[in-house]
């Protein structure tokens, strides 16, 4: 309900109905409407903040400097097996675009909570892989980054419009790696 109609447009009568219960068991257990919708947010946002911390150990625990490429592959691998874990995944991705996509204080607020320990550690790892960027322009290209790939995720058919349906389906791990291949090179550019 959230992913399909945003959290204003989400109503608890919907949601009971769909879980099967009444409405007065979901105020128990999680309150007010912005309570369950926090929850539910917090708990797939930190299953993909958690895995980008492993893969990002993963990466760093050779000793070696890990790659542009590699280092966004990470951040964005657990993103596409939340996209491609079943329906609840995908709405889950659809739910998370649209909270990007708001910029009142409860969306911020939530986005800071369960993703700015991980995409800090990112931004530090590409710092140390372009040493020749300044750290800023590298936290500007991560927010343009995270704008691409959610895009990206929401399939909204723009490749085959602007393609005039000449490229088909694109399987998700060719998506993705021209995603990595696009978003590393742009990371990678020289600042202006």
């Amino acid at each position: 309900a959230f992913a399909d109609h945003g959290f204003a447009g989400a109503r608890m009568r919907d949601v009971a109905a769909a879980a099967g219960v009444n409405q007065a068991l979901i105020r128990y257990y999680f309150g007010s409407k912005e309570d369950l919708f926090n929850e539910v947010f917090r708990r797939r946002g930190s299953v993909i903040s958690g895995r980008r911390h492993v893969l990002l150990d993963q990466l760093q625990a050779g000793g070696a400097r890990p790659e542009v490429k590699d280092l966004i592959r990470a951040y964005l691998r657990p993103q596409w097996e939340m996209k491609h874990s079943g329906r609840g995944g995908a709405a889950f991705v659809r739910l998370q675009a649209r909270l990007h996509a708001e910029p009142e204080e409860h969306a911020l607020r939530l986005r800071r909570e369960v993703y700015d320990a991980s995409v800090h550690r990112y931004i530090q790892a590409l710092a140390e892989a372009l040493p020749e960027l300044p750290r800023e322009v590298i936290s500007i290209r991560m927010a343009f980054l995270v704008g691409t790939y959610l895009f990206m995720l929401n399939d909204l058919g723009r490749i085959n419009d602007l393609t005039e349906g000449q490229i088909g389906e694109i399987g998700p791990e060719a998506m993705l790696d021209h995603l990595v291949a696009f978003l590393s090179a742009g990371l990678s550019t020289p600042a202006p």
